[in-house]
Order: C-alpha cells, then structure tokens, then sequence
C-alpha cells in the first residue's frame, strides 16, 4: 500500500510543474544523514527550480522508484551505487557513517558467537547486507548459521520479535532509537573503523549538465552548515518528517555521523568520479 501511494505521490509531483523545465525528483530516505535535503525541501529553496526531494521508506524504495522511472536522482550510500552506476553519477557527499548505522541484537557477540542459529533482520539489498557481512568476517561466525528475514526498516521496527531466540539486526538512526524501546542494545557499529558507509548524493546522467544541479549542491551545503550551527532550528523545520523522533534523540544521532560535504577527496577514492557544475 505504501508503495502504491509513494507512487501516486510522485506522480502528482512530476505532472505538477512550476516552469518549462521537467520536474527533478530526488528520492531520499529518512536517515539522519539525509536531514539536509528534508530542510530544503521543507524552506522551499529549489521549488522555482521545480526540484522536488520526495521521502521514502528505505534506501531499497528509493532505488525501486528510480528503475521504474519514478525519480531522477536520489541519496544513497556506496551500495546503491554499486547497482546503479551506469545510470547514475555523485555530485556531492553527504556524511560518513560514524555510529549511526549499527548492529543490535537481545544478546551480547560473545553469547551470538555460541549459537547454532541466529535470526537476522536487515533490508538485504542496501549497504546492511555488507554491514552484516564484514560483522560476520570480524567476529568469525559462519554463514551457515544465519537466518535471513528481509525487512524495510519499518517492518523491522513492527516486527513481532521472539526474544527468546538469538536475534541480530543491522539498522540505522533513526530507527535504532525505536529498536532500543524495544530491548535491543548496540553491539556493534561504524564507530568500528573496521566498517565503511558513506553517503552521496547522485543524479540521473541525463542532468549532467543542468544547471539546477548547482543549485541543489549549493543549498545541500548551506543546510549542512545550518544543521551544525541550529540544530534546534533545522529540527523544527523538519520534525515532521521524522514522525516519533525527539530532539534528544535528533542531536544524538548527528554525533553519530561526520558531515564531509565538499571533500572531493574522499568522494573520489569511494566513486572513483565526480560531476563538477
């Protein structure tokens, strides 16, 4: 059901223009680290540039609406990229991952590392899927003894849990804050050096050379240095599209990533390339 109104959403979007240029729709999930482009859409910085950012349920949604035609550009990690780059090119990096994408589990690694079984929730096809493998190499524990259940992050926070079962889920912020109500605690995260995710922002190739693309990069970094210096004032503007998500748990998340907009350095050496407008 979410998909289909996801669906008609950006539809409406798309036939709604407010000038002669095609609408560019950026799809974006609600990951800390994604706040930014929520700000802009919510301060309407881009909307007579008819560029639209349109909020998703997971990072797999976002690279489903963009195969079916239904974006033209979208937030995502290396993983994404990975399945999309001949389509698709980095114009700007957004964060680095350091603590907000997280492994949890009803049991510490040392107990998990003594199970015969252990059942695994994560969004398989994203970067959690390279999460749970690198977790899996650390620590040693074969694969033949995972269960996998493929979930969006939302399923995984609704999902009727048996605790009596050794359970691992690989998630991120916002949604670890709903999972620890629940009893899991953090055993494992990016704060591990061991792990790499990293956020860009990228866009269909057929807008290489459109010169709203400038404009987009200019207000992302303008919104990050707001994000740093008005945390409180950014929150409010963009509360409402992170629905149960208080502010304490707002600034705890952002400790837990590294905004490193503008370093072509290291968008280079995750990419391999660069689109300058």
């Amino acid at each position: 059901m979410y998909r289909i109104i996801s669906i008609l959403f950006i539809m409406f979007f798309i036939g709604c223009s407010v000038n002669n240029d095609k609408k560019i729709v950026i799809l974006a999930n609600e990951w800390i680290g994604y706040a930014p482009l929520f700000y802009i859409q919510k301060k309407g910085y881009l909307k007579e540039d008819n560029i639209e950012i349109f909020k998703t349920i997971s990072l797999g949604e976002s690279v489903d609406l963009y195969q079916n035609g239904l974006g033209d550009g979208l937030a995502a990690t290396q993983y994404e990229y990975s399945l999309l780059r001949n389509k698709i090119i980095p114009i700007a990096l957004i964060d680095k991952s350091n603590g907000a994408d997280v492994i949890m589990s009803n049991l510490s690694i040392e107990k998990l590392k003594r199970q015969s079984k252990i059942y695994v929730f994560l969004e398989l096809h994203s970067v959690n899927s390279i999460l749970l493998n690198q977790f899996l190499k650390i620590y040693q524990i074969p694969k033949n003894r995972i269960y996998i259940k493929n979930l969006d992050q939302q399923e995984i926070v609704d999902y009727d849990y048996d605790f009596k079962k050794p359970l691992l889920i690989i998630t991120y912020a916002p949604y670890d804050d709903m999972l620890k109500k629940r009893g899991f605690k953090i055993v494992d995260s990016t704060k591990n050096t061991k792990y790499l995710v990293v956020d860009a922002l990228f866009i269909d190739k057929k807008y290489k050379n459109d010169s709203r693309i400038k404009k987009l990069k200019k207000y992302l970094f303008i919104a990050i240095n707001e994000i740093q210096k008005h945390p409180k004032k950014v929150y409010d503007e963009i509360k409402t599209y992170y629905l149960n998500y208080s502010y304490e748990d707002y600034l705890n998340d952002l400790e837990n990533i590294k905004w490193i907009n503008g370093n072509k350095k290291i968008l280079n050496e995750v990419f391999g390339e660069i689109h300058e407008n």
